[in-house]
């Protein structure tokens, strides 16, 4: 039998981004897939049976909208696959060409796209809402229009269901052994919180610097700031002599940081596109069996309330997310076992391996 050909295409994610690679591709091969990722890389190569095609990497946002872009494009159209799977709205017009030749297309959502853009800094204020309009009816006539939609939480599949197209939630929770290492157990922790993502504003940096400038612990930061100037303010606050910046960090430094950590911070502001989202962090940071500060949104409550791993709280209130820390740091046995119970519910229902069994369902159908 022959083997069935699949293409995952990004013009904007890294070559090993976690749920591009690291799940979908990597779940896809061990079923027996061939799997090409066309992606900005440096080389051409191997990795775990996925093929890596190279695109330009470019330097800043509009060399990736004209060179980075046309790329995939080119290479996208030189292959001949069962099933091609884009991941970035900037390649919706790729997708219904692919979809117009006659093939199966696949348009993985991972943000609430309309909602994302009302807070993108880098977009005018007064431009933001019409932005906003035209992309949302430009991914609604596309997605009425390609084979299937994946999403990566149910708010927005129910969107695009509600539209009549083929949409699957596929959630992004963490692959149950990447984070959980045997060899870590013994890691002795620090009176230390953690916060590992993208930072920015809009994501709690300044709070979360002005809170833990209260207390008498260290917040270990990692990942990159969305810009120097963000960076060069959150290093004034008095709170950052508290701060132990890590920079970037692999999978692995991540799972060491997170095992030295007593707990994890994920305090975005309530904007449109957090509020419904579910952010990997708070997921991993539970797979890692470590508690969960965490914004006092509805269904971020349901989850870490609901499952007793955490303790919500107000994002914009330095005073009350200090207070959280302290009571973390303080009692180490009510923390261990928030803990505890938040990696028995990354076991028992948010988890990779049952979410992969969505996306391989879908592959099967579309073949």
């Amino acid at each position: 039998m022959k083997t069935a050909k699949v293409i995952h295409l990004t013009s904007v994610h890294s070559a090993f981004d976690t749920r591009i690679f690291l799940k979908e591709c990597k779940t896809l091969v061990t079923a027996g897939y061939e799997v090409i990722l066309i992606v900005p890389h440096d080389r051409d190569e191997l990795v775990a049976g996925v093929q890596i095609n190279a695109v330009f990497r470019p330097k800043s946002r509009r060399e990736r909208m004209v060179k980075t872009v046309w790329q995939v494009f080119k290479k996208a159209l030189d292959e001949d696959a069962e099933i091609y799977h884009f991941h970035d709205p900037e390649l919706i017009l790729l997708g219904l060409i692919l979809k117009i030749k006659g093939r199966a297309v696949v348009y993985d959502v991972h943000e609430d796209v309309p909602r994302d853009i009302l807070s993108k800094s880098w977009i005018a204020e007064s431009l933001r809402l019409t932005i906003s309009w035209m992309a949302e009816r430009i991914e609604n006539f596309a997605a009425q229009h390609l084979t299937a939609i994946v999403t990566a939480t149910p708010f927005i599949c129910d969107r695009f269901s509600k539209l009549g197209c083929h949409a699957v939630n596929v959630n992004n929770y963490p692959i149950l052994s990447e984070l959980y290492l045997p060899h870590l157990d013994g890691v002795q922790k620090e009176r230390a919180v953690c916060y590992v993502g993208g930072i920015a504003d809009i994501r709690g940096i300044f709070e979360m610097v002005e809170a833990i400038g209260q207390t008498d612990t260290k917040l270990f930061l990692g990942g990159k700031f969305l810009s120097a100037n963000q960076r060069e303010r959150a290093a004034a606050m008095s709170g950052w002599a508290n701060i132990k910046e890590l920079g970037q960090l692999n999978r692995n430094e991540v799972a060491e940081t997170l095992a030295k950590s007593m707990a994890g911070l994920v305090l975005f502001h309530p904007e449109l596109n957090h509020i419904n989202a579910q952010p990997n962090k708070m997921f991993e940071y539970m797979s890692a069996g470590i508690p969960v500060i965490a914004s006092d949104f509805p269904l971020w409550k349901e989850i870490i309330e609901g499952n007793d791993c955490g303790i919500c709280v107000d994002p914009l209130n330095p005073r009350a997310i200090a207070e959280a820390i302290q009571r973390i740091v303080e009692h180490p046995d009510e923390a261990k076992r928030m803990g505890e119970n938040g990696r028995k519910a990354v076991e028992d229902k948010y988890n990779w391996e049952k979410e992969s069994e969505t996306l391989l369902k879908l592959y099967s159908n579309l073949i």
